[in-house]
């Protein structure tokens, strides 16, 4: 099955009267605060999720940006949701589907059935689908997610994974190189890393593109799929929606979730800046 629905096989679901629930995460780095926009006007019956305090928890800096919620903080917000048992689940987001792909992620393999809306919001009112105002706040679930691995790698893995398979940095290339000062102590990339940025899997109008793209892009840089591919980007957030377009296309990748953002912050860790994987190596 694939993991993401259109909107008409969206609003197909809804009419069939089976189990639906609708999560809207709309979160940006420049607007991390999506509630006023979803309150503004959402898909009818849509709850909306808190990517900061829901799909992430606390910590400390060097965890990176936006650290994994545990296990039972992540079932109490699922259930709060009113997620029950057996749900299809929906994410869906404005902004390509970045952040929905952080909820998919999260709970796929935890026992949460859930696809991504293709398109997301501006995908379905172009399709001339209903949108709702107000906050809407279901009765809380029951399902329950298990104690799996979401395809997560530590700081020692994510150094490993160049020699062991593919590293491949999902950032846009000006960070990759080390040429855009962000809110990290030092700009660059791992040593061995492939900069293969998010934006190479969506088309102009925020659909993923099709499988077939998706493998010619991987093939276009040398990856063989056969063998472990491990994603970052600067916090842990968009290397999901490259996971996601991965695992549409059939291959299954894992997430160093700390990304750049706890790189960065690991003394003694080496940067790499440039265009290719060890263009320069800097030790800081």
């Amino acid at each position: 099955m694939s993991h993401l629905i259109t909107p008409r096989e969206l609003q197909g679901e809804g009419e069939s009267g089976r189990p639906l629930r609708l999560l809207d995460v709309r979160w940006r780095l420049d607007l991390p605060e999506g509630r006023p926009d979803y309150v503004a006007g959402h898909l009818p019956g849509a709850v909306y999720v808190d990517l900061e305090r829901e799909l992430s928890k606390r910590g400390y800096p060097e965890e990176g940006r936006y650290p994994l919620p545990d296990v039972a903080a992540l079932e109490a917000s699922v259930r709060r949701w009113g997620v029950r048992e057996g749900d299809l689940v929906v994410a869906y987001d404005d902004n390509d589907a970045v952040a929905a792909a952080r909820a998919w992620w999260l709970l796929r393999r935890r026992g949460v059935r859930i696809r991504v809306l293709d398109g997301g919001l501006r995908a379905w009112v172009a399709q001339g689908y209903p949108l709702e105002r107000g906050d809407f706040r279901p009765a809380p679930g029951d399902a329950r997610l298990t104690a799996a691995d979401p395809g997560a790698v530590t700081t020692d893995e994510a150094a490993r994974a160049p020699v062991e398979g593919y590293l491949i940095d999902v950032r846009a290339p000006e960070h990759y190189r080390g040429l855009a000062p962000g809110l990290d102590p030092v700009s660059g990339h791992i040593p061995g890393a492939l900069n293969i940025p998010v934006i190479a899997h969506i088309t102009r109008d925020g659909a993923f593109r099709s499988p077939d793209e998706i493998r010619a892009v991987l093939d276009a840089f040398g990856v063989d799929p056969t063998r472990p591919i491990t994603l970052y980007c600067g916090a842990g957030i968009s290397s999901a929606h490259s996971a996601l377009a991965y695992a549409e296309a059939g291959i299954e990748t894992r997430i160093y979730p700390g990304s750049w953002s706890q790189w960065a912050r690991s003394p003694r860790r080496p940067v790499a800046v440039g265009r290719t994987p060890a263009d320069s190596l800097q030790a800081w």
